[in-house]
């Protein structure tokens, strides 16, 4: 049996989304193959041990105990839990599933530490995940694949208003405007004149230190789900319905007017090309393990590079999973293959 560090939680604005992922994760693993290993994230960076119920994670009281104070050997290819307690017990593992969105889990840097011990990492490594989260770098390397990407402008904190609104007028209106380096749409703004553009830059910069003006891409937004590291399965493509603004944080995780089609209402060949331009995208990105490939759709058939999710949402009806689900492969019997790509059959 293979001993699991899932890590949930984190300082972060999508805690809470990690703590449902979290929970989906823990109660659908197969349980006579990993033995899971919880170790909770407080939004202040603290580590506990957790040994509750996996209930307690999506209620969010799993603080309540029992935990205990935890950290991971930085000795190279340890593989250990140090337990800081007093106890001096260390808990051995095979590799670490970070299940964590955001920054401070999801974009490196947690990805790094782990490597630097000589843990294998389920999912996306530190360059991938760094990359990914930054839409800006993200981009350019899609554009050097092959896959078109939206027109955009990256300012600096401190950028002078008028290089902004110069910017934005070349773009045209409406635009987005959106922290360079953040997950769940947070801090992103849809721009459709000239006064809300201070606002929307400010509200970026609450997130990070550089923001993009991007051009509004005509059409809707479809998704792929891609598995594995050297061979690939690829998901169902799904589409992004709105009936009004965009697919916001609170769209995202409500769905209170939009909807999700899975697989798309688009033609066999259409949904083909996008398949092929997510694989393009996830190696382009040095993807490993899994990761979701956000893209649109002109009405013009045009395929137009998004964003990639390395640590996609992971609750049973989250996108990634339905992707795979429409594609053969339940739930349950992903996250074994998920757990796969590091740890062997």
């Amino acid at each position: 049996m293979k001993r699991i560090l899932v890590f949930f939680g984190g300082c972060s604005s999508e805690y809470g989304v990690s703590l449902q992922s979290a929970h989906a994760v823990l109660t659908h693993l197969d349980r006579a193959r990993f033995c899971p290993l919880a170790v909770g994230i407080t939004r202040e960076g603290k580590w506990l041990y957790y040994t509750g119920p996996a209930d307690a994670i999506a209620a969010d009281t799993w603080q309540e105990g029992p935990c205990v104070p935890c950290a991971l050997s930085p000795d190279r290819g340890s593989r250990t839990l140090l337990l800081l307690d007093g106890s001096g017990e260390r808990i051995s593992f095979d590799a670490a599933f970070p299940v964590l969105h955001g920054k401070n889990g999801a974009e490196g840097t947690l990805q790094g530490l782990l490597e630097l011990a000589g843990i294998p990492v389920i999912g996306c490594g530190p360059l991938s995940s760094a990359l990914c989260m930054d839409k800006d770098r993200a981009h350019k390397l899609a554009a050097l694949a092959g896959v078109p990407v939206p027109k955009g402008v990256v300012f600096a904190r401190g950028a002078a208003g008028e290089e902004l609104s110069e910017a934005a007028r070349a773009l045209g209106y409406p635009l987005f405007v959106k922290p360079v380096r953040a997950g769940s749409s947070f801090g992103v703004t849809r721009v459709t004149e000239p006064g809300a553009l201070p606002g929307a830059v400010a509200a970026a910069l609450e997130h990070d230190r550089e923001v993009l003006l991007e051009e509004a891409v005509p059409g809707f937004e479809v998704g792929c789900a891609v598995l594995g590291t050297e061979e690939l399965t690829v998901g169902a493509v799904d589409e992004v319905e709105l009936s009004q603004g965009f697919f916001d944080f609170e769209e995202k995780y409500t769905l209170k007017t939009s909807a999700i089609h899975c697989p798309a209402r688009i033609p066999p060949e259409q949904a083909a090309a996008v398949q092929r331009a997510a694989v393009a995208v996830y190696r382009a990105l040095d993807c490993k393990g899994f990761a979701r490939v956000d893209l649109f759709l002109t009405p013009d058939g045009e395929i137009v590079f998004n964003e990639v999710n390395t640590i996609p949402g992971f609750t049973a009806h989250s996108r990634y999973p339905n992707m795979m689900k429409a594609a053969g492969l339940d739930f349950s019997r992903l996250i074994t293959r998920i757990l796969e790509t590091e740890v062997g059959a």
